[in-house]
């Protein structure tokens, strides 16, 4: 081998050598930085206490916060409540106002022409439109005549003897009831039918014979 190749030779090994270290020296320093990186910085006492009043503060501020935002909650909350009470029933007496002016205007036509009969009309109008407005409002008539007596919706006042219809039918309503809502707020006063035996009618038959033929 010539001098010239043996050159070219050294000088690529002494390359490789120097690109290896150069490599080596690379990768320490990045293993040396994520060390660093890895390695947590330890706080010192007073530090975290300081952290700890922050946190504290924080949440302090948190709570009064939202104790002050309840608090307004429950006064509005009473407001409307005490709103709702005052003033729940302000459509019922507005349209009760219009019953009101029916009868004023009723009465006031009667005097015009002097007749009773214009002022019974009137009065039957006011009547239709008092009840009309009733059941809007959720107010409505317990039906009783006929019906089976129900203590939920009847209140018996009297029994009566009946042989024309079935026994604990309401036969006479002394006064209406009302529900509100599918609530009962005043039964109906009824009288109720008591079923007549057999013997009762043909005793009752054979006595009213009797009575005839006396005379």
């Amino acid at each position: 081998m010539d001098e010239g190749k043996q050159t070219n030779i050294e000088e690529n090994e002494l390359t490789e050598e120097k690109d290896r270290a150069l490599q080596e020296k690379k990768e320490g320093e990045v293993v040396e930085k994520t060390e660093e990186e890895v390695v947590p910085v330890e706080k010192s006492p007073e530090e975290e206490l300081q952290e700890l009043r922050k946190e504290l503060e924080e949440y302090k501020d948190k709570y009064i916060r939202l104790y002050a935002e309840f608090e307004n909650y429950k006064k509005r909350v009473q407001k409307d409540r005490t709103e709702l009470i005052k003033y729940g029933s302000e459509p019922l007496m507005i349209e009760l106002l219009t019953v009101l002016d029916n009868l004023e205007m009723a009465i006031s036509h009667a005097n015009e022409q002097s007749s009773i009969e214009s002022l019974l009309q009137g009065v039957e109008i006011t009547l239709k439109e008092f009840k009309k407005i009733l059941n809007k409002f959720g107010v409505k008539e317990i039906e009783a005549l006929g019906k089976p007596f129900d203590p939920e919706y009847h209140h018996a006042m009297a029994q009566v003897e009946r042989a024309d219809v079935e026994d604990k039918t309401v036969v006479e309503e002394y006064r209406k009831g009302y529900t509100y809502n599918d609530k009962v707020i005043r039964p109906s006063l009824v009288a109720v039918s008591k079923k007549v035996s057999q013997e009762e009618t043909t005793s009752e038959e054979n006595q009213k014979n009797n009575d005839i033929k006396e005379e």
